[in-house]
């Protein structure tokens, strides 16, 4: 039996962008079989990254979430897969490079917990509220894969 479909929120953030790092980490997801339903690049406005981050308002980091994620561009994607928030989250690894694990973007690529290069939604239901900020439901594509028989068993 096959696992439900879900879609989640990536976000490559200015750091990934800066190191030429968008390719490769697409290429992680990708291999694991996830689909990009979805994908544009921007810089992130004032207003949208405190929206994005408004679970953290009040605490001592907060702005320099804010300064960080808008201080260049960005690339958003929204990733479908059979468990794709679980699956982007083990890819991404854990928040702090030090402590992810080797394999994944941040074990591979990062070396500092504020400069960790990918946002991923925590929960199905995180990632439909991120969704909703960075894309209309008329820029998300539904699409079958010649490809999906052999990595998603029906």
């Amino acid at each position: 039996m096959p696992s439900s479909i879900e879609q989640t929120l990536v976000l490559v953030k200015p750091d990934g962008v800066q190191r030429g790092l968008v390719g490769p980490i697409i290429t992680r997801l990708e291999s694991h079989g996830l689909k990009i339903v979805a994908m544009k690049m921007l810089k992130m406005k004032e207003a949208l990254a405190r929206r994005h981050y408004g679970e953290h308002v009040g605490k001592s980091f907060f702005q320099g979430l804010v300064n960080f994620i808008t201080s260049g561009p960005i690339v958003a994607m929204v990733i479908e897969g059979p468990n794709a928030v679980k699956i982007v989250r083990n890819t991404m690894g854990d928040t702090d490079p030090a402590k992810a694990s080797t394999g994944t973007i941040r074990g591979d690529w990062g070396l500092d917990i504020g400069r960790n290069m990918v946002h991923g939604s925590d929960k199905t239901e995180s990632a439909a509220n991120e969704i909703s900020l960075f894309f209309k439901k008329s820029e998300i594509l539904s699409y079958k894969r010649d490809t999906d028989k052999w990595i998603i068993e029906s």
